[in-house]
């Protein structure tokens, strides 16, 4: 499409594709104006929209970006195969009455000449990061690029991709870049199973088999009395078990560093798991509150 800049958000969403044009937008609104950003991948679902619900709620103007981001895929990965339906998502933000929707090309917006990477230590070196080598630093790229060229007052990310969450806040604490970062809650099925594009892969055999993880990991929230070491061995115990299931881990973990926990914790942890089910790569995480009195401690 043309790279000319728009003159106004009479129709919603406006649709531009380039840095140059989205900067236009944002900044040709009135400065006292509140900007939110939704990053996305597209493919768009219940979990995204109520990021996008949410934003339209607490801000003026709404940035909703899609971009299969090509530097968090590994080369085994599924790049080629992850849904698209830009027509169909275009839709369903026109009737979330969101102001603008960035579709920049990957030839633009990650060009082979790219020599600058954003990486996030520690946070990326465990769980998804240890076994995905070079997924964050594609994600800490395009979120920063992205946080760039639209310079929201705050962006919103689901806690579903609770890893990425934690990745998001620190590089936008540690490079000072002055933008709220909004966690919004993990939406699952009326089933249970948590909402992601790549449910889309699933037969409806593998679907009923890919509760396993939201079962297991709200048995062990029921039973949670601090002692992490009983906590990790009933959600590995079960997931190993569990027919059809190819569990990659399953952790409990400090909920801001996510380091391993173990014996008694008086404070809050993180449950998280991941596991192929019919080829399709699944995640999903669940909070384990404080025990007695000692709310406070773990963070």
């Amino acid at each position: 499409m043309s790279d000319a800049v728009p003159t106004g958000m009479g129709s919603r969403p406006v649709r531009v594709d380039t840095v140059e044009a989205l900067r236009a937008t944002v900044h040709g609104a009135p400065r006292e104006a509140t900007w939110g950003l939704v990053p996305t991948m597209g493919a768009l679902h219940d979990g995204h929209l109520s990021l996008v619900d949410r934003a339209v709620a607490e801000c003026d103007h709404v940035v909703v970006s899609i971009f299969v981001n090509p530097l968090q895929f590994g080369p085994a990965e599924d790049f080629e195969t992850y849904p698209r339906d830009l027509a169909r998502d275009l839709e369903l933000l026109a009737a979330r009455g969101v102001d603008v929707c960035f579709t920049p090309a990957a030839a633009g917006f990650t060009p082979a000449g790219l020599r600058t990477t954003v990486r996030v230590a520690g946070l990326t070196e465990v769980l998804e990061g240890a076994r995905r080598p070079g997924h964050f630093d594609g994600v800490a790229t395009i979120v920063t690029k992205l946080l760039a060229s639209s310079r929201p007052d705050r962006a919103y990310f689901g806690e579903k991709d609770y890893q990425q969450l934690l990745v998001v806040r620190r590089l936008v604490a540690d490079l000072d870049l002055g933008v709220q970062i909004v966690a919004c809650p993990l939406i699952r099925e009326p089933d249970g199973l948590a909402l992601s594009s790549r449910n889309v892969g699933l037969s409806e055999h593998d679907r009923r088999r890919a509760l396993a993880l939201s079962a297991a990991l709200h048995a062990v929230a029921k039973a949670w009395d601090g002692d992490a070491g009983t906590a990790r061995a009933r959600l590995h115990g079960a997931l190993a078990e569990a027919p059809g299931v190819d569990l990659d881990y399953a952790e409990v973990a400090d909920p801001e560093t996510l380091e391993p926990l173990s014996g008694t914790v008086r404070g809050p942890a993180r449950a998280l798991v991941a596991a192929r089910v019919g080829g399709v790569r699944l995640i999903d995480n669940v909070a384990l509150s404080a025990v007695g009195v000692d709310a406070g401690a773990g963070h």
